[in-house]
């Protein structure tokens, strides 16, 4: 899931200072689990924003919209004619819902209430920690589900650094040492000889670096009347 947080209040109120109609917009999956932009958080905000600009002699007013899903076009369309009545919108989403609305709604400027910040596990009650950073060429098959990428302070890929001690992070002495738990968790699955095996320096080309990353599954697509692919 994608873990986000809320940006703080006056930052939010900052961004919001030349306008006087709002629609805050939740989105009701990661950042619902995450506590960051569900139903009872969009209300939270809204009243606080319109306390707020009230204490100030600048009243705003804060509608409340929620839709299941930000970053997919068919989830916000019936946002469309609401949109249309609002100075901005704020978008209680991740990065990803916040340009989807930007783009479906160009006309209206959208505005980022959240942080995104990783893509990560809730490990316990309001607990959420990083998993994967999307790299584009996945390596858990080799390191039995646990990735050196997101993991490793280092981003090592053959074993764990001179710094490691006891099981333990030299980065950060509360967190775990990413290869001892690879380690640990070959031995308990009788493939510690792979681990033996020399990896390649990795190749960065799948990742972040380069722009726009896409992914293409044509046999998905709609046809196109000259036999192609829209």
């Amino acid at each position: 899931m994608i873990v986000a947080e809320s940006k703080p209040l006056e930052a939010i109120s900052a961004m919001l200072q030349r306008y006087e109609k709002v629609l805050a917009v939740g989105c009701g999956t990661c950042v619902t689990v995450c506590f960051a932009g569900g139903r009872k958080e969009v209300a939270t905000l809204a009243a606080s924003l319109r306390m707020k600009r009230g204490i100030e002699g600048k009243p705003l007013e804060v509608a409340e919209a929620f839709v299941q899903r930000q970053c997919e076009w068919e989830y916000i369309e019936p946002l469309a004619e609401q949109v249309k009545k609002y100075d901005a919108v704020l978008s209680l989403g991740c990065g990803v819902g916040v340009q989807t609305l930007a783009e479906r709604f160009p006309g209206t400027r959208v505005l980022p209430a959240l942080n995104t910040l990783f893509m990560g596990l809730p490990t316990e009650a309001g607990v959420w920690e990083e998993r994967c950073q999307a790299c584009g060429a996945c390596v858990l098959d080799k390191t039995g589900g646990i990735c050196p990428v997101s993991r490793c302070a280092k981003q090592l890929f053959n074993g764990p650094c001179g710094g490691s001690q006891n099981g333990v992070c030299e980065v950060d002495k509360s967190v775990p040492c990413a290869w001892h738990m690879i380690w640990e968790r070959a031995d308990a699955l009788g493939m510690t000889d792979a681990l033996m095996e020399i990896e390649p320096p990795k190749n960065w080309a799948s990742s972040r670096d380069g722009g726009l990353r896409r992914m293409v599954r044509d046999d998905l697509r709609t046809p196109t009347e000259d036999g192609g692919n829209e």
